[in-house]
């Protein structure tokens, strides 16, 4: 079976509106992109000049052999430095937790209380599934109202923006990671990304398992008053 080629136009008007609609089209592409970069520009921070808030929301980032990958060790030791400067009185973890042997939640726990954090300080978000699914979980299972988001400097504008229209007033933390192939592949998919992030603001729909609300952050809180 031959497969055709598409035919080029040949004439200069069919070759102009080709090249409009290409145009066009990659125009309409980069416009969520745009509306993250913009909507988030005064709400990006750093661990040195963070607002003091209650809550720090660190996002998965993948398990290595059952330990945190080195881009999420990278955003727990953030959270590690932002609670040792009293910048923060808690830490939600959320991640994946979809099958029995992969547990990103606790592998994150178990680092940051290696680190420092006392355990009571941290509240695990077992069904983390995506950003959108951690920041609604965050407001309507964990009553989080104001938080420090942090995750890679590709990441951080869609969480911002996404926590946001969720109904968390949110600043974003973007720690930096080396340059390398997964770098590219995050910077990359966030272009792509970035227009599932637009509808789910605009249509705000339910996340994958939502559940009862969890006490665990006010108790949390409350521990160190």
């Amino acid at each position: 079976m031959r497969i055709r080629r598409p035919r080029l136009p040949r004439t200069r008007t069919g070759q102009r509106r080709l090249v409009q609609a290409v145009m066009a089209a990659c125009v309409l592409a980069l416009l969520p992109a745009t509306w993250l970069y913009v909507s988030t520009a005064d709400r990006l921070r750093t661990t040195a000049d963070a607002p003091r808030t209650e809550v720090a929301v660190v996002f998965g980032a993948g398990l290595w052999n059952g330990e945190p990958s080195p881009y999420l060790a990278h955003r727990l030791d953030a959270a590690v430095r932002l609670y040792r400067a009293g910048r923060i009185r808690a830490v939600l973890v959320t991640g994946d937790n979809s099958r029995e042997d992969y547990d990103e939640p606790d592998a994150m726990r178990a680092y940051l209380t290696g680190h420092g954090v006392p355990d009571g300080r941290i509240v695990s978000d077992y069904a983390g599934f995506d950003t959108w699914d951690s920041c609604v979980r965050a407001k309507k299972i964990f009553g989080v109202d104001r938080a420090l988001l942090i995750s890679q400097g590709f990441h951080i504008r869609r969480a911002v923006a996404l926590c946001e229209a969720a109904g968390v007033a949110s600043y974003g933390i973007g720690v930096d990671a080396k340059h390398d192939a997964t770098w590219y592949y995050g910077g990359t998919r966030e272009v792509f990304a970035a227009g599932k992030a637009a509808l789910d603001a605009v249509f705000r729909p339910g996340p994958r398992f939502l559940g009862p609300k969890e006490p665990g952050l006010a108790r949390a809180l409350a521990a160190g008053r």
